[in-house]
């Protein structure tokens, strides 16, 4: 649980993320991570730019995740998503 609550605050501290969901698939080891991640910033970035700022945001944490999947939304994308549903 640490971890997934470093992640959540490193991103919202740094990315200026409104939301963080951060899912850990590894029976609470922390090795595989799934996340969401809703951000402004994100606005007119691509993917692989979005995902960057994801990897050095979490830079120290990455080093004991052997997994990670995540998902990147602008919060207009982030609406529309939940509105699909």
């Amino acid at each position: 649980k640490m971890a997934a609550q470093a992640i959540e605050q490193k991103l919202k501290e740094k990315l200026m993320a409104t939301v963080v969901e951060v899912v850990d698939l590894s029976d609470g080891c922390g090795q595989k991570i799934d996340l969401l991640v809703v951000s402004e910033k994100f606005v007119g970035m691509s993917l692989l730019e979005r995902q960057r700022s994801v990897h050095e945001a979490i830079e120290e944490e990455m080093k004991t995740i052997h997994a990670l999947t995540m998902k990147t939304k602008t919060p207009e994308q982030y609406e529309a998503m939940k509105a699909k549903s």
